[in-house]
């Protein structure tokens, strides 16, 4: 290679020796040679293209669907004295003028377009009229309907390059894309001839971790997380821009520096928490999967996806921005096949081989959530490329699950994909081995195979893992062409013959996880609390109320001590955060509590928790204030409902979790107008002798009286409020 590569190399980029495939991509394209580029992120890509650009007469075009990465790019070729320029929506007229002006006297090297702007006849025109070196195509995937993000309007790149220049090299790159997507490019582009420089998608120093979706737990897990990796940078996926907005409020109250960021966000705010994340003003950034946050951090040490993204490509891509820099990422998703549920009612307006072809991704994803093979062996068997053995760094591979010889299974499928001749996918092929008869099926006779019904007693589940494990250990192959279809490989033929044991590893069962865990958190079952500090507790409880003169649920309510129990707060901050307890209540009853924690603490050795205490992030507070407000001015309660649009049952949950919180609230002038003077005394003595101020139990006590379960609710509220508060 000329040395004026290497010297610009070290020069201009700063690095004194290329990576992998660089080297040669780079002298491909030098020689005009239309060139593809598979290469995983963060394995140097830009490189690739941003150097011949540099050396080659002329500006290059490089189509880049991501808004975002044009800016971080143009700003990082700028800070190394390369004219780039960008050339989308975000710029106004005068801003499109001088970049303009820039490529047409040929100072500009390169020149970032976004898809649509490219589309445009005057852009079309300008470009024409320039001294085009080449064009690259960044997220090259965005061509194919089998990308994670299909964009129409790349399907018209080929043409428009052929009005902007005869004959101009094509350079197509991609982080994420299968054997199938591959093709699809290649034809789209017309670049069957051209070179293929694939790259492994192997990213050794990444750890894939999957857990359970539980509603309850799974942001508390991810406060704890992010609070025992200090002042390291994160990202965190959700779904939607509302959830995206949640998590960042959630992580601010909890004194975490987090922002958000999607496509729905002011620009400039938008740029400056890209910016803030970039320079470390912020630690984590709270980002939507549909917007391709093109961030160029090599230092994010773990990525978590809220929400499940939409295919396997997609979470590669976005597990790929950990780690760049070759130090330890995690990627941590949290899964639950709702979200896979949801996922598709989105796709249903979708033309019907669209949502087909998303539906085969999103059982893809799901496949690789609920398997319990190596991550990474799954990973790169979907990406086309063979791993031997398991790699030992995933959470499957640290947690081995219960096998079983899977020998016999293998066997019939490869008797079933052989009698169908290799024609139908995985789906069809488990209802012939299970004998499931419908139109379909009889109607390719497949119900008259010999190996029809010949698994019956096993269920679906089971011969789904089985033949998705067979496929990963190369027993069986898919379809390019067909997607999804199931076909036979040399090593199914020499298995068939010469068969011998193969240990199948049980699926994940994420949904009765969950289930299991929810139901511990109803019946208090397998105890998560300190139980010996619970009965000290409740102990001091009982004292308390004993010199008080009041019921010890007054006090403190069973499940505030179980989370005291939990998470040992030390602090009267601590201690207020508690469900049920609220700043009143500490001031009121805190103090011999907040010793004995301290006390049994310090005698145990025990290291507190308190970093797993969620704060809300104060979205109902704006309500909570209008009621105090309201009930302040003694407005009829059923008023107050109505002015909030809310349900009077609706309202009294919200009142009652102010006062159980400590906030004292008059509502005399409410529980007069519903009932007499007798009946209030009835309701008094009730309460100040019961048990616990379960409703269901007074209703079951007051029965002779008559009451209803709202007038229970009322006085019970100005009960606490007038004895605890």
């Amino acid at each position: 290679m000329d040395s004026t590569v290497k010297e610009n190399l070290k020069k201009i980029f700063g690095f004194n020796q290329f990576r992998g495939n660089q080297e040669i991509i780079v002298d491909n394209i030098l020689k005009g040679k239309n060139t593809f580029v598979i290469m995983p992120t963060g394995a140097g890509k830009s490189l690739c293209y941003q150097l011949p650009a540099v050396i080659k007469g002329g500006t290059a075009i490089v189509i880049s669907p991501l808004i975002a990465l044009m800016k971080n790019q143009v700003d990082q070729l700028n800070s190394f004295g390369v004219n780039a320029h960008f050339l989308n929506s975000t710029l106004s007229k005068s801003e499109t003028n001088k970049v303009k002006s820039e490529v047409t006297s040929g100072k500009t090297k390169l020149l970032y377009v976004a898809p649509e702007s490219l589309t445009k006849e005057e852009n079309i025109q300008f470009l024409s009229n320039s001294n085009i070196s080449f064009v690259a195509i960044d997220e090259a995937h965005c061509i194919s309907e089998w990308g994670h993000d299909f964009r129409p309007e790349y399907r018209r790149i080929k043409s428009i390059i052929s009005q902007v220049g005869n004959n101009l090299p094509v350079i197509a790159l991609t982080a994420t894309a299968t054997p199938k997507v591959q093709q699809d490019i290649q034809k789209n582009l017309q670049m069957e001839e051209a070179d293929l420089f694939k790259s492994s998608f192997n990213r050794t120093n990444l750890f894939y971790e999957v857990k359970p979706k539980i509603k309850n737990e799974t942001k508390k897990a991810i406060i704890k997380y992010i609070k025992s990796h200090k002042g390291k940078s994160g990202i965190i996926y959700c779904l939607s821009r509302k959830k995206v907005e949640e998590i960042a409020e959630l992580l601010k109250v909890n004194g975490i520096n987090a922002a958000p960021y999607h496509a729905g966000l002011d620009g400039n705010v938008r740029i400056k928490n890209q910016d803030d994340f970039l320079n470390e003003e912020v630690d984590v950034i709270v980002a939507t999967i549909a917007f391709g946050m093109g961030i160029d951090k090599p230092d994010v040490r773990y990525v978590i996806h809220y929400d499940v993204p939409k295919s396997l490509e997609g979470y590669y891509q976005e597990t790929g921005r950990a780690g760049r820099d070759g130090l330890e990422g995690h990627c941590l998703m949290f899964y639950r096949y709702d979200d896979i549920i949801k996922l598709e009612k989105f796709n249903k307006d979708k033309p019907v081989n669209e949502r087909e072809n998303a539906k085969i991704l999103l059982q893809e994803m799901a496949a690789y959530a609920e398997s319990s093979v190596c991550r990474r062996r799954f990973l790169l068997h979907y990406f086309g490329e063979k791993l031997d053995k398991d790699c030992g760094f995933c959470d499957n591979c640290k947690k081995p699950k219960e096998t079983f010889d899977g020998q016999e299974d293998i066997l019939l499928v490869i008797e079933a994909v052989r009698a169908t001749q290799q024609r139908f996918n995985l789906d069809h092929i488990v209802k012939i081995l299970r004998g499931e008869l419908s139109d379909y099926i009889s109607s390719y006779g497949h119900d008259k195979l010999p190996v029809f019904g010949k698994a019956k007693e096993k269920d679906e589940v089971h011969l789904k893992t089985v033949i998705r494990q067979a496929m990963i250990f190369g027993l069986l192959e898919k379809d390019i062409e067909n997607y999804g279809v199931l076909r036979l490989s040399d090593e199914s033929e020499a298995f068939a013959e010469k068969p011998y044991p193969v240990l199948i590893s049980k699926n994940h069962n994420f949904d009765e996880i969950a289930e299991t865990v929810s139901q511990e958190e109803l019946n208090s079952v397998g105890k998560a609390y300190d139980e010996k500090l619970f009965e000290l507790l409740k102990a001091e409880r009982k004292k308390v109320a004993k010199q008080k003169g009041l019921p010890p649920y007054v006090i403190f309510q069973d499940p505030s001590l179980e989370e005291m129990a939990t998470v040992y707060p030390t602090t009267r901050e601590e201690l207020a955060q508690i469900n049920g307890v609220g700043m009143g209540k500490v001031t009121k009853f805190g103090s011999t509590f907040l010793k004995l924690i301290e006390n049994y603490v310090e005698e145990n050795d025990i290291i507190t928790a308190s970093d797993v205490v969620v704060k809300s992030s104060g979205t109902r507070s704006k309500v909570k204030i209008s009621i105090i407000q309201q009930i302040d001015r003694k407005i009829d309660l059923d008023e107050i409902a109505n002015n909030l649009n809310i349900g009077m049952g609706e309202l009294l949950h919200e009142v009652e979790q102010i006062i159980y919180s400590g906030t004292k609230l008059n509502i005399n002038y409410y529980v007069h107008n519903i009932m007499d003077d007798e009946r209030e005394d009835i309701l008094h003595d009730y309460f100040m002798s019961a048990e616990s101020d379960h409703i269901k139990d007074a209703l079951r006590e007051l029965e002779d009286e008559d009451f209803s379960e709202e007038e229970i609710r009322v006085y019970r509220i100005k009960f606490i409020s007038d004895h605890a508060n």
